[in-house]
């Protein structure tokens, strides 16, 4: 029992005491304790929740140490060389590709950032499914890019560990791992059991256990090397694993163990017996049960009968089950499928990691211990031992997404290690494993068993098939996942003459199987009708190894070729998918729903066309060079079903298109010729060649941005993972085919991206349809690449006339190997079909068409180009024989040009107009009629192909019959009818008499639409470089002068022709009928250049329109817009309404309004002193304070005020608004306020989805589109009463101030009720209803007069400052800007002083009082009331709008100018008094004396030093007032004043009040703002405000103190002013005197100031855990105004159901908030209830945004970007220019 007092007494000593023990050289007695005490305290029967276990294990493992010290003491010998943090999904980490050896190779952003990357091609990426950081290993990747920490060899110098340190560990530990197994073993129940199964509440016991072992794992290599020895050793595990003998628990615990082995293989043990020795065959379809599959590879090798007794029973089921390689000889390893045997704990414990189906915290651990070799390879091993198993297991899961990702996160790690990966496939068979794994697995899911002719599509031919299945793309997927990327992995090794051989193998097993696959699916010859499969994996990998073998391998193609009948066989079904592909297109699949077009597209498509499309038009052109050409070309005529059009005639029969069909069925015909006759990307091309050519043909069709160009450029050898040599030269290619257009921003406020754009000399040589055609998905890029071409032939002046057509381009040479394609060209059969198309289209025949002719000549110039070698003079004859007709003589193009045909004989049916013919008398002379006899012998055969493909047939068919059925010369009256054919079909014959060279010609003639367009001379005189780019006139001179050059017959010809050229008769009249198929083309062309010219009117009016609409941001103009100026000298104003158009007054009764936005905004509280921009913080140590904002110092104000002062007059001694203050901007259009009711109904009966919230009032103008939320009421007015308002009188100052007085005296009258004021109140309920309560409530009781004063007035203020901060701070530009553009400000000042005039000012309390007179000593000022706020500390500004407001409208300009001269006095004072107090007390003693002698001089009242100088004397009679400021280290003390410093002081304090006066007289006068250069603007606008008289503007410097206009003594005023401050109570005067410094003076508003580089940020905050919850946040986002840190959607954050995104927009910005997302690097705006994603402000380096980081390349700043995006907060235009609005309903 001396475990049990052990367990009792204190952890540490005991572990000490232990230690102690144990390190004697006799030890048993240590051991035996130590054994007893785990016996107690691990017991697995305890449960595991308990953690008393756990902590005595770390105590015994530490030794009597504390377990921290004891952590770092094993750290300080870590001799890890590898970094190998393991991480989780989610996980931000690295890939460069320039360092990896592998392409999975990863680094943890530790390990990056201290490496050197720079310039390398890496990408930051977030882990799908969990990884590894691999820095250090240089398996994986180089060691120039390890980390400084992985570098060095930390191995090497590392001190070797004392053996006592980690004793106790290699004790303990075994019994801890052997613990936890038992818990796993007893907590694990079969998921078929009854028994309510719950594994997860199993792991959430163990969760500490298991978190402990990962905390080992951490501690370094030392004790990793322990874990090691401990999870790999035998005789341990043999001897814990079963449990003592008498511990009952133990023994049970091991028999639930075996159970579970037991169930592990893949085959149960009862199958096994039953199956015996069978033959495994391994191709068992699932419904045969896993017993066939048997197991892979008996001990006995089965005896014959056995296993044909096997095949007999499977072989109905299975298909093609005969030549199934066995995967697995019998002696390598029988236990793939077998049940599992474990020796060590790793085993077992990998084991219950996949039981339990790979729980995150074991995959933690056992990843964490890779870095220790020996455990990586015994790890591996163990891993491939359970393979099998964990399929199984997989696919028994429920969460097999989840399970997926984990074993993913595991067998990367193993297997991307090539060395490893090397041994492991040697050792353990670990490819067989997985082949035959993978086969188990897909034939329990695969339903024939075949990837090869899966997803078998049957054309609908009557009904829509009823269930549009969208399952096809599984189908591509797997077979690119299966079958493509092995097979490019295995091509990468047949790049070598050593590999010759396996490539022979391939090849030879290919043939084979698809020998099988043809006898599977009952394939003879002829395809099964109206079906195709798109997956045909067998003839792609037969086509690619026969590419390498004979590109890279220098094989002869002809030893690898099967015979011809195969030949013809692997023909077929690639040849079907590319007439389906034509028949698609043509529609004749539309009853099969829109996944065949799916399925079409996915095809072709840039991920899959390089494994699919490419194989197998390289495999039609291998069989094209080796099979007769003359078959070849008649087959692909019938499988494209037109071969009933090919004739003469003018009238046929088609058995199987409809007549709409046969023209895009023709095209596509000759197409694919034109395609397989050109394309060389298997038949000679170059890498680089390739890859240019793809990359011309992208750009082609559309300008790219590099990422999607990257990602259309087929992966030919994968360039995009890994470094493959010669992938580099992507950069290059790109730089020599295409020029970068940077990005740039539109007005209208779409964000373009950097993109590429084809060089002019691509365009001009290198622009190749064909491959366009090729890599088009959509058919619409076809075209857009031929309008690309255009527009540049049109612009460099090459081609300006008419249409291009697709230029001709010269090809490279064919590799020796595939030379037989050219005879394709060069064959009769081709040649027939050409002479035919071009008379048809000579003659106008139904379903031809100008590509039909465009492909025809393409093939015609093809043949020309490539020339057979005539050696074959001998073979000639025995073609004749075969066929007996005489088209041509041979098979030469060149030759056959000229070959003039007389006669052709025709099928017609008896109606056709050719019939009716022969009714003419026969030719009147002897001679001639014997001639025609004779012609009628020799008339040419039919003209249908497929009487040739025929008779290839038969040849082929080796049938004992004649070949050749002679053709019976026929009279035009025998008649022979064909049985069940509906009309009669007649043999006819017609008169041609034309060759194609005559046909050219003649076709020369109508496209040019002139008799003899050809001159006998033109020859001569064509200059051949001119004929590159044109129409078709120049691609058929271009094919004339080819002839004529080449063959000397052709020449002759031609001229020939030319010189007795004649207009084409036809031999038959035209019914009239026929007439009207006349030119479907040329009707097609007129009508779209009817609507081309429709589009460009309509564009023009449009653009016209806008320009005079939106005008959302140019400032020319104004004079329609600014309502205030009009000048007009009509009786009233006249507004249009946009709704009903009329136009008219705005009247009492049925009054107007401007269509207007309001909006609640804070810019102007964000602006600071300095004009820097504030900096983000990247780091802890910064810091944005917000103290020094505009905003925040003026709320301090009006604290300190309403501290001392009346409330009353605090609230009239400042303005708010500048958080939160309303704006009001317009676009400038009217309507009449019932019609724009009307208007908000039927939008909110309007079902549509719209934008914005009808119930909120807002609407978007119906003119402009504008987004809106109120109607700004216009007033009633005449213009011409203006006029005399702004008439100067010459009263005296004096005179004009009594005026003032009077008419502030008078009563406001109170409006009479109309429509007009109600609207007016309704609209200032709106203005209150747009910003929130607190923005409003200033006051010491809310909702007071006063408040509601002090807000009214505000927002007038509110709207100037923002003009004027949308003027750039300043009136120097004067004139409009884009801002008064919006501006309304004229009738928003009504509207306001309507509001106004319900508040009288108490004539006691007047301010206009106290500025204009100097008053008694008033001494009833109560001792308990607080005095008035005195003149100094009030804001001038605020005090002229609300004289303004408050006096009777309209108000006499003179009046106007009096009260701003008033107030620029009290301005004046101030700004002295401010200055006075900045001075150090000798300076100010010093301009005291100075002044005090000019006081008596005769403008003493105008100069500053007579002022100041009384400024001093009169604040200096109180201590407190110069006292107080000492303590405030003033900013300009250092400096010594002079009278330049303190004059340009004073300006500028006095500059915001005239500019402010001055944009009012603006708006309310219409008077012009002249610009002027900014050293001038003081001037300037005194003159504007008459504060100077034009004589007095000089052009010497002007003083400010010039323009006082004093009504009264103005040393007496003064006096008055600051009594009222030194007539303070002393703790009133300390607190309240620094409201006499003070600087009106803000910096123009700004965003933060953000890093170059996005990383900085990201590295920064992505990892930040937010301040309310101290979690990192899911989604976090920063403010761009003021910086915060938020989540986005954060639950944690969320207050009163509103998330912080949304929180903080309306606390920061008034319910707008700019926020980066941080994860995703874009920039979303919230607008009050709104938020729309406004793009991202950075961008790669070429020039593209990154959203949500997909890409991870490094992204930098788009300064031009940023900018844009701080112009539209400023200017408040984001709802006009961001155009996708959503709700976010308070979840952001």
């Amino acid at each position: 029992m001396m475990a049990a007092s052990l367990v009792r007494r204190d952890k540490k000593s005991t572990a000490a005491h232990l230690k102690a023990d144990l390190n004697w050289t006799d030890n048993s007695s240590g051991v035996r304790q130590l054994q007893e005490l785990l016996d107690c305290v691990l017991n697995p029967e305890k449960p595991a929740a308990d953690t008393e276990a756990l902590d005595w294990c770390k105590c015994l493992i530490a030794g009597g140490e504390g377990f921290e010290e004891f952590c770092k003491m094993v750290r300080s010998y870590d001799n890890a060389t590898l970094c190998g943090l393991v991480w989780t999904a989610n996980f931000v980490a690295y890939r460069c590709r320039t360092c990896g050896i592998s392409p999975c190779m990863s680094l943890c952003a530790e390990c990056f950032n201290n490496g050197d990357h720079t310039g390398h091609d890496f990408n930051m990426f977030r882990s799908q499914a969990g990884g590894a950081c691999d820095c250090g290993d240089s398996n994986v990747m180089r060691e120039t890019g390890f980390c400084n920490r992985h570098r060095l060899r930390t191995g090497e110098n590392v001190p070797t560990v004392p053996r006592d340190l980690l004793l106790m560990s290699e004790m303990v530990l075994p019994r801890f791992i052997i613990c936890i197994i038992q818990y796993l073993r007893d907590g694990y129940t079969e998921p078929d059991t009854s028994t309510e199964r719950d594994l997860q509440k199993v792991l959430q016991q163990l969760e500490p256990q298991i978190s402990f072992l990962e905390e080992l794992t951490k501690m370094g290599g030392a004790m990793r090397t322990v874990l090691t020895k401990i999870l790999t050793n035998q005789q341990i595990f043999k001897d814990l694993s079963m449990g003592q003998e008498e511990n009952i628990y133990a023994k049970k615990n091991y028999e639930k163990y075996l159970s579970a082995l037991k169930n592990s293989g893949l085959v149960s043990v009862e199958e096994k017996a039953q199956s015996g020795a069978a033959e495994p065959t391994l191709g068992a379809e699932a419904g045969a049960g896993a017993g066939a599959l048997g197991l892979l590879g008996a001990e006995a090798p089965a005896s014959p009968d056995e296993s044909n007794k096997e095949e007999d029973q499977d072989g109905g089921q299975s298909v093609g089950q005969r030549k199934r390689v066995k995967l697995s000889s019998t002696a390598k390893d029988p236990s793939i499928m077998d049940s599992l045997k474990h020796k060590c704990f790793l085993e077992e414990l990998l084991f219950w990691t996949i039981k339990y189906e790979f729980p995150q915290k074991m995959v933690t651990f056992l990843l964490n211990m890779l870095p220790d070799q020996d455990y990586k390879i015994t790890f591996t091993k163990t891993f491939v031992q359970h393979y099998a198993f964990i399929m199984k297991t997989l696919m028994k899961s429920q969460e097999s997404d989840t399970m997926s990702n984990r074993i993913v996160h595991i067998s990367v790690q193993l297997f991307s290690n090539e060395e490893l990966a090397r041994h492991v496939t040697e050792e353990c068979q670990l490819l067989d494993i997985m082949v035959t794994v993978l086969l188990y697995m897909m034939e329990s899911c695969l339903i024939k068993s075949e990837l090869q002719g899966m997803n078998l599509n049957k054309r609908e031919l009557s009904e829509h098939v009823e269930f549009e299945s969208q399952t096809y793309y599984a189908a591509f997927a797997a077979e690119l996942e299966a079958c493509a990327q092995p097979m490019w992995g295995l091509l990468t090794h047949c790049k070598v003459k050593e590999t010759q051989e396996y490539t022979k193998t391939v090849v030879r097993y290919c043939l084979e199987t698809l020998q099988i696959w043809f006898d599977a699916i009952g394939f003879v010859d002829e395809p099964a009708p109206n079906q195709v499969t798109f997956h045909l994996p067998l003839h792609r990998y037969y086509a690619m190894f026969l590419s390498k073998a004979v590109k890279c391998q220098g094989l002869d193609l002809d030893s690898l070729l099967p015979h011809q009948e195969m030949l013809m066989k692997i023909m077929v079904h690639p040849l079907q998918i590319q007439a389906s592909l034509s028949e698609i297109h043509s529609n004749m699949w539309v009853r099969n729903g829109l996944q065949i077009k799916g399925q079409a597209m996915t095809y072709v498509q840039s991920h899959f066309c390089n494994s699919m499309i490419d194989p197998d038009i390289f495999l039609l052109q291998v069989c094209a060079s080796r099979l007769d050409p003359d078959y070849f070309i008649s087959s692909v005529f019938e499988r494209f079903k037109v071969v009933d059009l090919l004739t003469m005639a003018s009238v046929h029969q088609n058995a199987v298109l409809d007549g709409e069909q046969e023209r895009p069925m023709l095209e596509g015909a000759l197409t694919f010729l034109v395609i397989l006759s050109s394309l060389r990307i298997h038949l000679g091309m170059a890498d680089d060649e390739i890859l240019r050519a793809e990359m011309v043909s992208q750009l082609c069709m559309n300008d790219r941005t590099h990422s999607s160009l990257l990602d259309l450029i087929p992966e030919n050898p994968n360039p995009k993972s890994g470094i493959v040599p010669g992938s580099c030269s992507f950069e290059e290619m790109l730089s020599a085919v295409a020029d970068f257009k940077a990005p740039v921003f539109e007005p209208g406020g779409s964000m373009q991206q950097g993109m590429y754009t084809p060089k002019a000399e691509v365009w001009e040589k290198e622009f190749d349809p064909i491959m366009v055609v090729l890599r088009t998905v959509y058919r619409r890029d076809v075209q857009s690449a031929m309008d690309r071409y255009s527009a540049f032939l049109k612009q460099s002046g090459m081609h300006t006339t008419g249409n291009p057509w697709p230029p001709y381009k010269e090809r490279t040479p064919l590799h020796p190997c595939y030379k037989g394609l050219d005879r394709l060209l060069h064959c009769k059969t081709l040649h027939i079909v050409i002479f035919t198309l071009l008379y048809k289209i000579w003659l106008d025949h139904s379903n031809m068409s100008e590509h039909v002719l465009c492909m025809v000549l393409y093939l015609i110039e093809l043949g020309l180009d490539n020339q057979v070698q005539e050696d074959k003079e001998d073979e000639e004859p025995c073609i004749e024989e075969h066929c007996h007709d005489s088209w041509f003589p041979g098979t030469n193009l060149l030759s056959n040009l000229h070959h003039v045909i007389n006669y052709v004989r025709v099928r017609v049916p008896e109606t056709a107009p050719e019939v009716k013919r022969e009714k003419d008398p026969p030719p009147s002379t002897s001679a001639e009629a014997s001639n025609f006899g004779q012609n009628v012998r020799e008339a040419q055969v039919f003209s249908l192909v497929a009487e040739r493909r025929r008779k290839f047939q038969e040849i082929i068919n080796r049938s004992s019959t004649e070949a050749s059925q002679v053709v019976r010369p026929k009279s035009s009256s025998t008649r022979w009818v064909p049985p069940g054919t509906p009309p009669q079909l007649v043999t006819e014959i017609l008169e041609i008499r034309e060759s194609m060279l005559s046909l050219l010609i003649k076709l020369h003639q109508k496209l040019s639409a002139k008799q003899n367009s050809l001159s006998v001379t033109w020859l001569e005189d064509m200059e051949t470089n001119s004929h590159a780019h044109g129409d078709g006139i120049t691609a058929i001179e271009r094919i004339l002068a080819k002839a004529a050059t080449r063959s000397r017959q052709s020449k002759r010809s031609i001229q020939e022709i030319c010189g007795k050229v004649s207009p084409p008769v036809a031999p038959k009249k035209n019914s009239p009928t026929d007439k009207k198929t006349m030119d479907k083309d040329e009707r097609r062309q007129r009508a779209r250049e009817r609507q081309q010219k429709l589009l460009a009117e309509f564009a023009s009016r449009q653009k016209s329109f806008m320009e005079t609409a939106m005008d959302v941001e140019s400032p020319d103009a104004d004079a329609a817009m600014d309502l205030g100026a009009s000048e007009v000298m009509e009786s009233e104003v006249l507004y249009d309404c946009v709704i009903c158009g009329q136009s008219g007054p705005s009247t009492e009764d049925r009054p107007t309004g401007l269509v207007v936005l309001l909006q609640a905004s804070s810019v102007l509280g964000h602006r600071c002193k300095s004009d820097e921009m504030k900096k983000l913080p990247t780091t802890d140590d910064e810091h944005i304070y917000p103290a020094d904002t505009c905003g925040a110092a003026h709320d301090v104000r009006l604290a300190l005020m309403q501290r001392f002062f009346k409330d009353s007059s605090c609230l009239q001694s400042v303005s708010i608004g500048w958080d939160g203050g309303v704006y009001v901007q317009t676009c400038g259009h009217t309507l009449h306020i019932d019609c724009h009711k009307s208007y908000m109904e039927s939008l909110r009966n309007d079902q549509v989805l719209q934008g914005f919230s009808v119930d909120k009032g807002e609407f978007t103008c119906p003119l402009c589109r504008q987004f809106a939320n109120s109607v700004l009421p216009c007033r009633p007015g005449r213009s011409t009463e203006v006029v005399s308002w702004h008439m100067p009188t010459n009263k005296k100052t004096a005179v004009l101030v009594k005026e003032v007085e009077d008419l502030q005296e008078q009563l406001g009258l109170f409006p009479t009720e109309s429509n007009l004021s109600k609207e007016m109140e309704s609209f200032i309920k709106d203005i209150k209803n747009t910003t929130q309560r607190k923005y409003m409530d200033y006051g010491k009781n809310p909702g007071s007069p006063d408040n509601d004063f002090l807000f009214m007035y505000s927002v007038a203020r509110t709207n100037l400052e923002l003009e004027l901060v949308h003027r750039g701070g300043n009136l120097c530009s004067g004139g409009a800007s884009a801002a008064a553009k919006r501006s309304c400000l004229n009738q928003l000042f009504h509207v306001l002083a309507m509001h106004m005039r319900l508040y009288s000012i108490d004539s006691a309390y007047n301010p206009w009082t106290r500025l204009t007179q100097v008053a008694q000593r008033r001494d009833d000022c109560l001792d308990d009331e607080r005095p008035e706020v005195p003149m100094l500390f009030r804001d001038c500004p605020s005090l002229l709008i609300i004289f303004v407001l408050t006096m009777p409208q309209p108000l006499r300009k003179e009046h106007f100018i009096c009260l701003v001269r008033m107030l620029y006095n009290l301005q004046y004072t101030q700004a002295l008094a401010s200055l006075s107090a900045k001075f150090s007390p000798e300076e100010r003693q010093a301009w005291s004396t100075s002044g005090a002698l000019k006081k008596n001089a005769v403008n003493a009242e105008r100069s500053y030093d007579a002022l100041l100088s009384h400024v001093i004397g009169e604040l200096s009679k109180v201590k407190t007032v110069y006292d107080v400021n000492t303590e405030v280290p003033s900013m300009l003390s250092s400096s010594v004043w002079s009278p330049h410093s303190i004059e340009y002081s004073l300006q500028q304090f006095c500059l915001p009040y005239l500019r402010l006066s001055c944009l009012l007289q603006h708006h309310l006068y219409g008077d012009k703002l002249s610009g002027c250069p900014e050293v001038e603007e003081f001037s300037g606008l005194a003159g504007c405000l008459g504060l100077l008289a034009p004589a007095l503007q000089p052009s010497n410097p002007i003083y400010s103190a010039s323009c006082l206009d004093w009504t009264v003594n103005a040393f007496d005023l003064m006096t008055q002013w600051c009594s009222e401050v030194t007539g303070l109570s002393d703790t009133q005067a300390k607190k309240s005197i620094t409201l006499l410094v003070q600087d009106p003076q803000w910096a123009s508003p700004h965003l933060l100031h953000l890093p170059d580089h996005y990383n900085i940020i990201f590295q920064y905050y992505h990892k930040k855990a937010c301040t309310a919850c101290k979690k990192v946040p899911k989604d976090p986002a920063l403010c761009l105004v003021c910086g915060a840190f938020v989540c986005l959607k954060g639950l944690c954050c969320k207050q009163q159901g509103i998330c912080e995104c949304v929180l903080h927009s309306q606390h920061c910005g008034a319910a707008t908030g700019i926020f980066l997302l941080i994860n995703a690097s874009v920039i979303i705006i919230i607008r009050g209830h709104r938020f729309c994603l406004w793009g991202s402000v950075y961008l790669d380096a070429h020039g593209e945004e990154d959203r949500d980081l997909r890409r991870g390349k490094p992204l930098f700043l788009c300064v031009e970007r940023y900018r844009v995006l701080q112009q539209q907060w400023v200017s408040h235009t984001f709802d006009h220019i961001n155009k996708r609005w959503g709700p976010h309903y308070n979840g952001l």
